[in-house]
């Protein structure tokens, strides 16, 4: 199985969802919003940086592409 690597457009597109949860958290206040908020956030930090999205990796495996479609 092909590892998938976020192209840039996903690599944006999770770095701006990242964003917006980080400012609804700061927004919120810090020790006032739950755990369970930095998880996406975190994870889609990772995502952006690294290009590595392990959500994506998970539905393939489940969900393996057919053929010709996708990477």
């Amino acid at each position: 199985m092909k590892m998938f690597v976020a192209p840039p457009w996903m690599r944006l597109f999770l770095f701006l969802g990242a964003a917006l949860l980080w400012i609804g958290i700061w927004h919120t206040g810090f020790g006032a919003a739950s755990w369970i908020l930095y998880l996406p956030a975190v994870m889609f930090l990772f995502a952006a940086a690294t290009g590595i999205c392990p959500s994506a990796i998970v539905s393939r495996a489940i969900l393996p592409p057919k053929e010709g479609q996708g990477v």
